[in-house]
Parts: structure tokens; sequence; C-alpha cells
């Protein structure tokens, strides 16, 4: 594992919650618009700075009564075997812990659920299931996708869906299809793609945010599907 960063003090990133956030290098996925270069390709993660796992803990054992939770993000968190014994170490300290994550390892999601190690799931969905592999910059077996998102659903915990929407890889059909793939839940969010830094494929640099207006057309179309469903 390599900790490729860490927001000290967050109050979006866990709803309700104060909370940091720690980003551990490494992704499954290749999507072109992701915008974290120096976590997912490989000669961009060896030259990012890393913070020693005994930093990070001094930092946490240094907040505690201060801030309520920690959040794992990436890259992709489920990409790393010592992933369990790193949130079970969080956990000893006394914080909930938040997991961002694509959902392609089912198998590494129900253990941690299984074992309650987290207390709050977010998972991207990429694009509709068609389009999946469009999204992902890489082959994806759906199933596993499909599995995730059961498995999520069924968890018993705390959970939200979200969709970086982009043009070019969405459109309005696609996203009313994608949350008709997704089936009822309790959140969904759509969020804006804004080319904040370099892409990973500079194309999408060049983008404008998908319109809106557009995008408060298909809430209206999608809504009753989730029991919240918002712009973010």
């Amino acid at each position: 594992m390599k900790i490729g960063g860490l927001q000290k003090v967050t109050l979006v990133d866990y709803p309700g919650k104060i909370a940091c956030t720690v980003f551990l290098s490494g992704c499954n996925f290749k999507c072109p618009f992701c915008y974290s270069k120096e976590l997912v390709l490989l000669e961009e993660i060896k030259n990012q700075p890393e913070i020693k796992k005994e930093k990070l803990f001094s930092f946490l054992k240094q907040r505690k009564g201060m801030i309520d939770a920690c959040v794992i993000c990436g890259g992709e968190p489920t990409i790393n075997n010592d992933l369990k014994d790193f949130i079970k170490e969080i956990k000893e300290l006394g914080f909930l812990v938040k997991i961002d994550t694509n959902g392609y390892l089912p198998e590494k999601l129900k253990e941690l659920i299984d074992e309650k190690l987290i207390d709050y799931i977010a998972m991207d969905i990429k694009s509709c299931f068609k389009d999946y592999s469009k999204a992902t910059g890489v082959d994806v077996d759906i199933s596993k996708i499909k599995k995730s998102i059961e498995l999520i659903k069924n968890s018993g915990i705390n959970y939200e869906f979200r969709t970086t929407i982009v043009p070019g890889i969405h459109t309005k059909e696609n996203i009313i299809e994608m949350a008709n793939d997704l089936g009822k839940a309790k959140k969904y969010f759509l969020q804006t793609f804004h080319n904040k830094k370099e892409t990973i494929n500079p194309d999408f640099n060049k983008l404008k945010p998908f319109p809106e207006e557009e995008l408060k057309e298909v809430i209206k179309e999608i809504n009753s599907l989730f029991d919240v469903c918002k712009i973010r």
C-alpha cells in the first residue's frame, strides 16, 4: 500500500461528519477523464511523494476527538491486499470509516462489510452497463459491477452511488439508462465534470461541463428510483 495523499479535514466527503481523506495510490481502471493521474498511472505514481503509514497514524492519534471519520479513496483502495488491516487500525482509534470505490472487486467489499469494518460506502457508477468499458478505459466484466451494486444495497450500512457526468462519455439518454441499470436505491448523485487538473486523456482537458439544465431535466426523469437524487 502506498499512501499518495492526505486531506487533513473535509466537511463534505463524509455526510454529516468531520473527516480526513486518505488517498491510496493505484487503480484497476483508467478512466480517460480522471484528473488524479498521480494516483492512477504507474509512471506518475513513482514520482508522487509517499506519506509514511507511521506519519498518518501519528496524525490520526493527534486528531482523536477533533474529527469523526476517515475517508479512504484512491485510485481504488480495494486493490490493496493490506486494506483490511489498515482499516482495522483506523477503527481501533475510534474513527468511523468511509470507503470510496469503483466496485470492481466485490469479494473485497463483501469481506469489509461482513467484518463490519466500514460505516459508509460510496460507489462510482461509470456509465450504463453496455457502455461501461468506454468510461473506464479498460475491458470490464459487468457482472462484477452488478454484484457490488446489489451487495451495497443489501449491506445494511449507509451508502450512496454517484456518477461524474462527462461530455463525450455521457448523454441525457445514457444517464437515464444508467439510472435504470442501477435500479431502486437510497442515494444517487450526478457530479458535474470540471477539468480542474490535467486528465489521463488530454482531450478531456478541453471539455466544457455538461449543461446543468439538461442534468436538471434528467433528475426529473429518474428521481422516482431513488430516495435522494441530486446534482452535486
